[in-house]
């Protein structure tokens, strides 16, 4: 379709810069994103999120690495060496700023075609110039802005919940580094001890103070404490390695990484019920992702209803036509209407598409909301449960098993017990001793994961009575 129309070319340019300045208003600044990343999560991380963008900037970075690593890593350092050094997490900031790119791209116009033809009829030359765009972007621009916004919102929250998943992985794998480490000096005492008892045991079988199975005995012991040495050393290994990928260590950084002796000791009082429910976001992550999903879907099938439909194109024309026999020169301006004509394809599908999209998210966003407390109570059971067994060890079970101890090595001293009651009270104390090293682990772990599901991240956190089961099975040997 093809009408007459003047347009001055100011008005022309003018009505172009309109459009440009209109399409520029959905944008990424990743400052802001890395601000509300940190907002959001500072008081889970203690630190904030940085993206090394020039040389610069990971020699800094680096630097502050070395800082961290140049004494004994504790488990709030353990976190900030993953904020400051890893490339996962580097990774994770840098496609976010990708994401929120591709997103804010979304809420801008096409830019405009310019078309241009020579066309030569006898002595007649006309060159036209089209210049068209998409009608449907801009009067579509105030709708297609705020899902942009919407999207990039979107990115925003998943960055967080991205850095509390890796966050909550640090802070359990340096409670498994540490632990390990700890079972392991513990295990070589203990095969040290065994040692001299199945030494101890072969030379009072030579004088007939032994019988051979309680020699036999002896000697299994040591055996079985020699093959849990071996695993002890595999798992300070992969417990340490594990710990060093997820800090995005180097071989050379990797040598100087030292951790702690032990594990901190257990809090005076767990963290309550009513403290929890307190300090449990009200602004939860998963809540906040699933609500930003479903706006998203929302807006987006109301825009996508017309776009679904149709679309149309709007251009300006502008021919010049020269004629060589007469000498003239004239000059036909006009505007063109494009309609895509909905004959074959209504749309139908693509609609039919976007309403389950948008129904899937209102359920998801449904679920979350309806987990979301389930979640959190399981996760603080989890948590108190472990404190609990934890504490048993430490106050009643290991107290005991040193009076007994005691109270044994008194009695084989004024000869009321033979030696060998003695060294199986020894393996009974081993057992204990390493399912109280085992439950203070599994409450570590379990704080990780109480954390992290107070900000809005479930994390499972299993709790096995795997530490007093086998306590008792060693008092029954």
């Amino acid at each position: 379709m093809n009408r007459k129309l003047r347009m001055p070319p100011t008005k022309i340019v003018l009505a172009v810069a309109t459009v440009a300045i209109l399409s520029g208003c959905a944008s990424v600044n990743l400052e802001q994103n890395l601000s509300s990343a940190n907002a959001s999560t500072s008081g889970f991380t203690d630190g904030n999120l940085t993206l090394a963008r020039d040389q610069n900037e990971r020699d800094a970075l680096r630097q502050r690495a070395s800082e961290l690593l140049s004494k004994p890593l504790s488990q709030k350092d353990a976190v900030q060496l993953a904020l400051v050094n890893s490339p996962s997490m580097q990774a994770i900031v840098a496609q976010n700023w990708a994401d929120a790119s591709t997103a804010a791209q979304s809420g801008r116009i096409a830019n405009p075609l310019l078309s241009l033809e020579r066309v030569r009829l006898g002595s007649e030359t006309e060159i036209g110039r089209l210049l068209s765009f998409g009608l449907l972007d801009l009067l579509t621009l105030p709708t297609r802005k705020d899902i942009a916004e919407q999207r990039i919102k979107q990115t925003q929250l998943r960055l967080s919940s991205d850095v509390v998943d890796q966050v909550t992985q640090v802070r359990q794998a340096w409670v498994r580094a540490v632990a390990a480490q700890q079972t392991l000096t513990y295990t070589q005492q203990v095969v040290a001890s065994a040692q001299a008892s199945a030494e101890l045991s072969k030379r009072m079988q030579a004088v007939g103070n032994f019988n051979k199975l309680e020699r036999a005995r002896q000697q299994a012991f040591y055996a079985d404490t020699a093959t849990q040495l071996a695993s002890a050393q595999h798992q300070v290994t992969a417990a340490r390695e594990e710990l060093v990928r997820l800090l995005g260590l180097d071989d050379s950084q990797a040598k100087e990484l030292k951790l702690p002796e032990r594990l901190p000791a257990l809090p005076k009082e767990p963290l309550s019920p009513l403290d929890a429910g307190r300090q449990a976001s009200k602004g939860r992550l998963d809540l906040q992702i699933a609500k930003a999903d479903y706006d998203a879907a929302a807006r987006a099938q109301g825009w996508n209803r017309i776009t679904t439909f149709t679309d149309i194109e709007l251009g300006v024309r502008r021919d010049s036509v020269f004629d060589a026999a007469e000498n003239t020169h004239s000059t036909r301006r006009g505007f063109e209407i494009s309609l895509q004509l909905p004959i074959f394809d209504w749309g139908g599908m693509r609609r039919d598409a976007m309403n389950a999209q948008t129904l899937a998210a209102a359920n998801r966003l449904e679920a979350t909301a309806r987990a979301a407390g389930s979640n959190l109570r399981e996760s603080y059971s989890a948590y108190r449960t472990a404190y609990d067994i934890a504490r048993h060890h430490r106050d009643e079970v290991i107290p005991l098993r040193k009076t007994i101890s005691e109270e044994n090595q008194l009695r084989y001293n004024g000869m009321l017990i033979s030696v060998f009651e003695l060294l199986a009270d020894s393996r009974d104390q081993v057992n204990s001793v390493m399912a109280a090293l085992n439950a203070e682990q599994q409450f570590w772990q379990a704080d990780a994961a109480l954390q992290a599901s107070l900000i809005g991240k479930p994390t499972s956190a299993g709790v096995s009575g795997g530490g007093a089961a086998a306590a008792e099975a060693g008092a029954g040997h």
